[in-house]
């Protein structure tokens, strides 16, 4: 299979405004089938539904809709799609020196300088803070010019000063990667997300980054902070955590559905993975659900 190539988002501002924003109905974004990144620092708010997100080198399951903000150059996919079940889904995207190569060193916007560093490995906010900034976030699209800028400042910092926060790559992903480098994660990230249900050896992911399975191994551990075969199990158990929370059908099906060759193994690993057996996560999350 012909590895795809990754994508170089090119972000043009909204008209009039320093930063791009632009809100889409249900699954209008057509960002998620694909890995892309760009210069911009992206702020994504997804209103009600549930899916897969994977930034960098992590990869979730979101539930009751998602707030996401994500750093420079850190290549991630799109958040919904036809399954999703969310309401909009709104995008703001604004490169790091957007009001000028200065205005964030001053002392005044000392917390959104610490916020957009946080941001290079992936912030995702929960509770209030997604219910309260996903309503300013959407409010945003009937404002003036000047009233988007200033909320967006406003925004921006209680997204740093809030608690209810989780750094998605902490112990993961490294942006100091040359554009090589980020060629070469992109084409491994998008075969695993094209080719995870089948079975993935190490000898035909290193050959479309051509190199040998040794020095791929110690490649992917460097770039990632995972080996790859924790990577791919991460992703299965990801995908079998949406199938718990969406399809009827029983747990041995999902297993194999999701990639897994071996019953118990997938049990043992779904375990180890979200600290709950699958039968327990589904129904914990049905109860939630309701």
């Amino acid at each position: 299979m012909r590895p795809i190539l990754p994508n170089l988002e090119i972000i043009t501002p909204s008209f009039g405004s320093s930063f791009s924003f632009s809100k889409y109905d249900e699954n209008a974004n057509n960002n998620a089938n694909h890995w892309h990144y760009h210069p911009e620092i992206e702020l994504v708010f997804v209103n009600g539904g549930s899916g897969k997100r994977q930034i960098g080198s992590h990869i979730s399951y979101y539930t009751d809709g998602d707030l996401i903000l994500i750093g420079s150059n850190l290549p991630h996919c799109g958040f919904t799609n036809e399954q999703t079940g969310n309401k909009q889904e709104t995008v703001i995207q604004m490169k790091p020196d957007f009001l000028g190569n200065d205005f964030f060193d001053i002392s005044e916007m000392t917390n959104i300088r610490n916020l957009f560093n946080q941001a290079k490995s992936g912030i995702s906010f929960l509770g209030e803070t997604k219910k309260d900034i996903g309503t300013k976030i959407e409010a945003m699209e009937e404002q003036s010019q000047l009233e988007r800028l200033l909320s967006m400042l406003s925004i921006l910092n209680e997204l740093e000063l809030s608690k209810e926060s989780i750094v998605l790559n902490a112990k993961g992903f490294s942006m100091e990667m040359e554009m090589q480098d980020n060629d070469r994660v992109n084409v491994i990230f998008n075969y695993v997300k094209d080719n995870f249900q089948e079975h993935i050896t190490l000898e035909e992911v290193a050959v479309l980054v051509s190199m040998t399975v040794p020095s791929f191994c110690r490649y992917f551990k460097k770039i990632t902070n995972k080996t790859f075969t924790r990577f791919v199990n991460d992703y299965r158990l990801v995908h079998a955590s949406k199938l718990l929370a969406e399809k009827p059908i029983s747990i041995t099906e999902i297993c194999f559905e999701s990639g897994f060759n071996n019953f118990s193994y997938f049990n043992k690993s779904f375990k180890e993975f979200t600290g709950k057996s699958a039968s327990q996560y589904r129904q914990e999350l049905r109860s939630i659900l309701k």
